[in-house]
């Protein structure tokens, strides 16, 4: 029996045929590995894209350890509702209870305050999301309190438009007077800004409100009033560290900075655990 040569058009019908069930499966494979991935809880954006993920989401010191001299945290007392957040430019261990910062952590040198030369401030002060309703200060407790949003790690320190927009997260104020935040406050920050420019590499540095027994409070969400403020200076191409220490207060000065052993003896936080330290 002669076998007979398919014709043109039949060929062209097996091909389409051919294309559309290559084109079903292709779909059918992908349902299976999304059906796969999806129940081994496969987090999208594994790898180069995960990297590029803001540390401003990131609620671990684990995931910033840049912030600390030697990667080392400082040892706090045990207390409740204590939270690490990780920021571009700072880490906060934050209170629950004072809704506020315990300390605020800082790695400064001169090329991230040069970068930082010449970006505007935001001004757009946020609630931190990352932390419980119940845990943290929101825009309506300061409102009309008569107390300033006072910044523990400086808008004016950060290298980075993305840095110096996340330095007004509530998650890095305290109830400030206004006076002294502008004032002699604010000649603190700048004098250390000017010894980091100085200095040969990085110098690190931790800010931290100090509370007294039965301290005011403002707003619905009673965010606590420090009766202080301190500044902690370290430079380890020197060994030399020191702290400023200020009330809380409009009759506030600049006065001659502390030791590192008086201020670890008025806050009970080891500071700068493990360092052998000069004053």
């Amino acid at each position: 029996m002669t076998q007979r040569k398919p014709t043109a058009k039949a060929t062209r019908f097996v091909r389409k045929t051919n294309k559309a069930r290559r084109f079903l499966l292709s779909i059918f494979t992908a349902a299976v590995v999304g059906l796969q991935a999806t129940s081994c809880s496969f987090t999208p954006g594994v790898g180069p894209a995960a990297a590029r993920t803001p540390s401003s989401t990131a609620t671990s010191f684990a995931t910033c350890p840049q912030h600390f001299a030697g990667g080392r945290p400082p040892i706090t007392p045990k207390a409740p509702k204590l939270r690490e957040l990780c920021f571009d430019g700072f880490a906060v261990l934050h209170s629950g209870n004072t809704k506020t910062p315990i300390y605020v952590a800082q790695r400064l040198n001169r090329q991230m305050l040069q970068d930082g030369q010449g970006i505007k401030r935001t001004d757009r002060f946020y609630a931190d999301a990352r932390l419980p309703a119940a845990e943290r200060a929101e825009l309506e407790d300061y409102k009309g309190s008569g107390w300033s949003r006072g910044h523990m790690a400086p808008a004016g320190d950060m290298g980075t438009p993305e840095a110096k927009a996340q330095s007004f997260s509530l998650a890095n104020m305290v109830p400030q007077d206004a006076k002294q935040n502008g004032g002699p406050w604010s000649k603190i920050e700048e004098d250390t800004r000017k010894y980091v420019m100085r200095a040969r590499g990085d110098v690190y540095v931790i800010t931290g409100p100090v509370f007294e027994p039965g301290a005011q409070t403002i707003g619905a969400g009673r965010v606590v009033v420090p009766s202080h403020v301190f500044k902690l200076i370290y430079d380890p191409s020197t060994g030399k560290s020191w702290a400023h220490w200020q009330e809380n207060s409009p009759l506030a000065t600049v006065g001659r900075p502390i030791s590192y052993e008086e201020v670890v003896s008025r806050t009970k936080i080891e500071l700068l655990p493990g360092f052998a330290l000069r004053d």
